[in-house]
Parts: C-alpha cells; sequence; structure tokens
C-alpha cells in the first residue's frame, strides 16, 4: 500500500484533473441525496478482501457518490449557513493533507502552527480584544464552544473549592445556537433559557434573569453565551450591556459569532458588535464566513491560561513537548482535542495570497446581496418580508403558503438543479409559522440567481 508505482502516479494525475476541474467549475452540478439501499445497488460491494483497484473506485465516486452529495458552494445554495471557500483555500487544503503535520505540538508542527497562528492574529483583531488575547482553530463552533465553556468552568470551580461538587449553570437566551443545548449535556451542566421580550437578548434582560436566581442557583452560574448572528435569521444580542451585566457579577462571557463572526470584518455592520471586545471568549467559524473549507472552526480567549488550566493534558510520553528544546505555541493545550490537523492552514494561505482587503469585500457582498434580495421580495405581491435583512439573512414569506407547500417547493427546485433553500420556522406574536429564507455567503451569487429562485414561487 505504502510503494509508489505506476498506478499510484496515474492515480495522481486523475485525483489532480478532477480537482483542477472542480476548482474552476463555479456553477457544481446541484447533487441530491439517495436512499443507501439505492447507492448500493449502483455502486455494490466497495470494501472488498482483495480491493476493487484506485481508477474503479475513483470512478464510482465521480460518476455516482459525488452526484448523491450538495456541493456547499453552489452559488444557489443559500439554505442553513453554506460556504463558499476560495480556490486558494481549497488547493491549499490538499497541501494540507498531502504535507502529514500533526497540528497539536510545536516540537512536530512549527511550520504549519506559525502559519496558523498569522491567520489567528488577524481574527483575533477583529475582535478588538486586549493584545494578550488568543486562540486555536477547532472543528467547528461545537468544537469551539464546548472548550471555551470548559475554560470557563474550570475557572469558576478554581474560585471556590465547593464549586468542585456542585453542578454548574450556564446561561444563554433562546435564540442561541443548539450547539449550547448540546455542550451542556456534555459537561453535565444545567442550562436556563432567557426567553427574549424582543429578537435580541439585552443587558437588562440578562441581569433580571440573574436577579431572579435563588441563592443556590447563583452560586452554580458560570457563564453566560450571547449570540453574534443567528443562524436562522442573523440576529446579534446587545453584547455591550450584556458585557457590563457579567462584568459586575463576574460571570464568563461567551460570545458564539460561529455564522456571524464574519462580519467582524464588515466596516457596514461591525458597530453591531461592539461589546465583543469584553468577551472572555469568542466561537467564530472560518469555514462560513471566511471563505474555508470544511471543518474550521476557531476560539479565541482573553486569558490563554484559564484555557490552558482546563485543557493541557499530561502524560508520560507528552513530556517532550514541555521541554526547552520542543519550546513553541502548543494548540492542543487550548481547546478539546488532543490530535488534530492544521485546519487554519488553508485560511492562511488565502489570506496570504488575497489580502485581507479582498475578504472584507467578499463579506460586504453577502451582506449587500440580502439587501437586494429583500428589495426584490417587496417588490413582489406574492412575497413578503418577515423582517429586514440581518447581517446575511433574510426571511420571507410566500402569500397564503402552508407547510407542505415550502416543503414541496424545496425538494422541487432541488430535484430540478435550480436551487436548495429550505423553509424554517418563525414566531411573530406568539405565534410559529413556515417561512422561507435565505442565507447569502458566496460573492458569486447573481442577482439574476435571486429572481430565478423566486419566480419558482410565483
Amino acid at each position: 500500500m505504502h510503494t509508489i508505482d505506476m498506478e499510484l502516479v496515474e492515480m495522481t494525475l486523475d485525483v489532480m484533473k478532477y480537482t483542477i476541474d472542480r476548482i474552476s467549475n463555479i456553477t457544481p452540478e446541484l447533487g441530491a441525496p439517495k436512499k443507501e439501499e439505492e447507492l448500493f445497488e449502483m455502486v455494490g460491494e466497495t470494501i472488498t478482501p482483495k480491493g476493487i483497484g484506485g481508477e474503479n473506485a475513483f470512478k464510482l465516486f465521480k460518476d455516482v457518490l459525488v452526484k448523491a452529495t450538495v456541493p456547499i458552494d453552489h452559488p444557489r445554495h443559500l439554505a442553513f449557513v453554506p460556504a463558499a471557500p476560495t480556490r486558494a483555500a481549497i488547493m491549499f487544503d490538499l497541501v494540507t493533507s498531502a504535507s502529514s503535520i500533526h497540528g497539536a505540538y510545536w516540537m512536530e508542527g512549527a511550520g504549519g502552527i506559525f502559519c496558523e497562528n498569522e491567520a489567528m492574529k488577524w481574527l483575533v483583531s477583529l475582535t478588538g480584544l486586549p493584545k494578550d488575547a488568543f486562540g486555536v482553530f477547532t472543528s467547528g463552533g461545537t468544537a469551539a464552544n464546548l472548550s471555551a465553556l470548559v475554560a470557563a468552568r474550570e475557572e469558576w470551580r478554581n474560585r471556590d473549592e465547593n464549586n468542585k461538587t456542585v453542578k454548574g449553570l450556564l446561561l444563554t437566551s433562546n435564540g442561541a445556537h443548539s450547539s449550547i443545548q448540546a455542550m451542556a449535556k456534555v459537561m453535565d451542566a444545567d442550562l436556563e433559557m432567557i426567553v427574549c421580550e424582543g429578537e435580541n437578548l439585552t443587558g437588562i434582560e440578562l441581569h433580571s434573569a440573574i436577579e431572579n436566581l435563588n441563592q443556590e442557583d447563583r452560586k452554580r452560574l458560570f457563564a453566560v453565551v450571547a449570540t453574534g448572528g443567528t443562524t436562522n435569521a442573523g440576529i446579534i444580542d446587545e453584547l455591550d450591556t450584556i458585557a457590563e451585566v457579567c462584568e459586575k457579577q463576574q460571570v464568563w462571557f461567551h460570545v458564539d459569532c460561529a455564522y456571524g463572526g464574519g462580519a467582524l470584518a464588515a466596516p457596514s455592520v461591525r458597530h453591531l458588535f461592539n461589546g465583543i471586545e469584553k468577551a472572555d471568549s469568542i466561537t467564530i467559524d472560518p469555514h462560513k464566513w471566511l471563505f474555508s473549507p470544511y471543518d474550521c472552526g476557531a476560539v479565541i480567549y482573553k486569558d490563554l491560561e484559564l484555557a490552558k488550566n482546563a485543557h493541557s493534558q499530561k502524560g508520560s510520553y507528552l513530556e517532550i513537548f514541555k521541554d526547552e528544546g520542543a519550546h513553541g505555541f502548543n494548540p492542543a493545550d487550548y481547546q478539546i482535542q488532543l490530535t488534530r490537523r492544521l485546519r487554519g492552514m488553508p485560511l492562511w494561505f488565502s489570506l496570504a495570497m488575497h489580502g485581507t482587503e479582498k475578504y472584507r469585500d467578499s463579506i460586504e457582498r453577502g451582506i449587500e446581496l440580502a439587501k437586494i434580495a429583500a428589495e426584490k421580495i417587496e417588490k413582489r405581491d406574492y412575497l413578503e418580508l418577515v423582517r429586514p435583512a440581518s447581517l446575511s439573512v433574510v426571511l420571507y414569506r410566500r402569500r397564503g403558503w402552508t407547510p407542505d407547500q415550502y416543503r414541496d417547493w424545496t425538494y422541487r427546485n432541488h430535484r430540478e438543479g435550480i436551487a436548495l433553500v429550505t423553509p424554517t420556522k418563525w414566531k411573530t406574536n406568539g405565534e410559529e409559522e413556515t417561512i422561507s429564507r435565505f442565507c447569502f455567503i458566496n460573492p458569486d451569487t447573481t442577482e439574476a440567481d435571486i429572481d430565478l429562485i423566486l419566480d419558482t414561487m410565483e
């Protein structure tokens, strides 16, 4: 398996040709999933005692399997939070894998970790955190949120011996990402959701929620999670007033900017994030709005030592990494993973190649596309905006449609290769309804794309 022969050389050429074709294709086929039994019938057994050969396996992937996937960078993929990695980042993801660098410790990965850290410096600069703040790249927002909240709980437990014997408590809003609830379960922490009167969490509401805790629960409170751009609607919590409350209450302030964090680089909306510079930790997903390939998240800490106290692993075979001869920045010390690939390297290469100004312009384009879409919706009498566009998200309804009609429309457009736009839920005056949603990430999405999709709702 590890020998270099002509078959391997030919396979390498085939893979590189596929990669070049895929990178240069700005409108890839909008594939659709098939049932497992259908795929098995089409490709048969692929894992066998003797193997089926690289050429055969690769042909099955190209002709069948990749067509049963939805390319997240298609310009008319506007569902969920899509992605649009730059060509440079995709290419360097190949280099990252081919280089076989272990990204946990400086001793093994110094050059690659240096690249990641250069990209991280730029991310940190967007937040306005103090000069000693820094972070590491993770597998995504869920791992970043978990890493930050574990550090928060450890800091709280180290304040008082009594805290080591009770379950911690988190506060967040009902608009928080589902990963916050999932992470509370993983950590075995209690979570209370603050139901906001308006669309976002405010300092006044947070203060009231803390005041309403009984004495025992107030002692258990170790962190507050605010959201810098909700996944569903792009709404940003009132970060400045929340920060003030957390500072007065001496509670860890975490901001989940997994989706919205890219907008920190956009001057047109940067003011909406005022207060984020007071956070104790921040989550940003470069694989969302910073044009990196999956998977690449990031967690940033105001005080790295607090993260290190929570995450640094000990073991006899790891002691060498603490030796002066291996001295350097060790990403494994600051998040939940020990083994890690250098997920930040494609971002570094793309930033180095293109410069931060192009990133700024591409992010601003997503915001502009949302405003354009909102204007087009308002001009069609069969459509209605649910709320103003926020960041790069637009919520709108097709007048008179039932939930089944939204669902059928989604599947029909996807099946016909037009677009992937999925419905969501939204509460208006306490009543939940099914509506439609755009999320613009890809700067290659055009106004014609928007018109094409909206016209199918007529």
